[in-house]
């Protein structure tokens, strides 16, 4: 299939609420990438087209891997429609069964959604279009104006002692995608008989249209989008709440949120951040100087092998010692033996203290 479909993204040079909207950095990269990207990993189509009139879009849509289309200035001012450019590009690029039209604006696509509306095209003969819908948050039948005398009036009175959830739904456009069947006869508007709507929630869904629009999407997109910082970041803040004391003391290994850490920084694994740490030095109720442990078998001067749970192994990875705070703790998993523990520490202390040639090299 991917022989018979073509993906053509808009994108207008002449933003004028938001200047250069569709090449402005978003979450770290510009806003059109978004839509370059998903339409060339899903493996849909053969060509990916911008079609815009900018040299600074055309210069964007290139690097991450889009050909471009020149379009002509009558179809590059205020007035024109998405439907007019890409009638346009399919005047330019023959020979393709199916077309989709993607907003350059659509950060929140995802390939599941695109895919289903080709395949729900394919299946349904008798439709021409597809294209992305989702709910309004509100029921619309319970809207109303304001008056010009500053009133309000309904638009239909007769549902306003109804519940809302004895309402229709409703939906409207996505913004995000719409499939055609190239050179199919349309006897019905986009919003009609003809086509099929590609049901997508609506915490995927937000218009970009003015700067609050832009702030609430970025926000939007790094909720959903989080890395393992963001995640750590969370975790970190649900600690720093902790009220509750953990009695601990030296030699005991706890379990602790370690976090997600930089370089050759160790980290914790899981959703807590877990990992097994060695209280080397009790300084009070709240904090110690920790080690932390490892599985991993390692031999060297910074590494202590011991075993402290019946065929086990774990490492002290001494030179990651550092000051830990109580509230990290999770559980208590176990404690070194005593003979370990101060051999331990003799390893401990020949790293940490500089020999009598390193002074002077020093």
């Amino acid at each position: 299939m991917k022989k018979n479909c073509i993906a053509i993204i808009p994108a207008r040079g002449g933003s004028k609420r938001i200047p250069k909207k569709n090449i402005k950095k978003f979450c770290g990269k510009p806003l059109i990438t978004y839509s370059i990207e998903i339409a060339l990993n899903s493996n849909l189509f053969e060509k990916v087209v911008v079609s815009t009139d900018d040299e600074a879009i055309e210069r964007v849509a290139k690097k991450y891997g889009s050909e471009v289309l020149k379009r002509p200035k009558e179809l590059a001012d205020d007035f024109t429609g998405t439907g007019e450019v890409t009638k346009h590009a399919l005047s330019i690029y023959t020979g393709y069964e199916f077309a989709c039209t993607i907003y350059a604006t659509a950060p929140f696509l995802q390939e599941k959604y695109l895919k289903e509306g080709l395949e729900e095209l394919i299946k349904n003969k008798d439709a021409v279009m597809s294209f992305g819908v989702t709910t309004f948050d509100y029921p619309i039948w319970r809207s109303f104006k304001i008056t010009k005398n500053n009133r309000c009036e309904m638009f239909w009175r007769e549902n306003f002692p109804k519940r809302s959830q004895d309402l229709e739904e409703a939906y409207h456009d996505a913004g995000q995608f719409y499939w055609e069947r190239v050179g199919a006869k349309k006897n019905d508007i986009a919003f009609g008989r003809e086509s099929i709507p590609i049901k997508i929630p609506r915490y995927l869904v937000q218009d970009i249209d003015t700067m609050e629009d832009w702030v609430r999407a970025e926000m939007m997109y790094k909720s959903l989008n989080k890395d393992s910082f963001d995640e750590w970041n969370e975790v970190k803040k649900e600690l720093n709440q902790k009220k509750e004391s953990f009695g601990f003391r030296e030699r005991d290994i706890l379990f602790l949120s370690v976090g997600k850490n930089i370089g050759f920084e160790v980290y914790g694994k899981d959703k807590e951040f877990l990992r097994p740490v060695l209280v080397l030095k009790k300084y009070g109720k709240y904090s110690f100087l920790g080690i932390p442990l490892s599985r991993q078998y390692k031999e060297g001067k910074f590494y202590y092998n011991f075993s402290y749970k019946m065929g086990i192994i774990s490492t002290a990875l001494l030179t990651q010692s550092r000051v830990f705070d109580i509230k990290r703790a999770k559980y208590r998993s176990g404690t070194i033996k005593k003979d370990d523990f101060k051999n331990l520490w003799k390893k401990y202390l020949h790293i940490i203290t500089p020999s009598s040639e390193e002074e002077g090299s020093a």
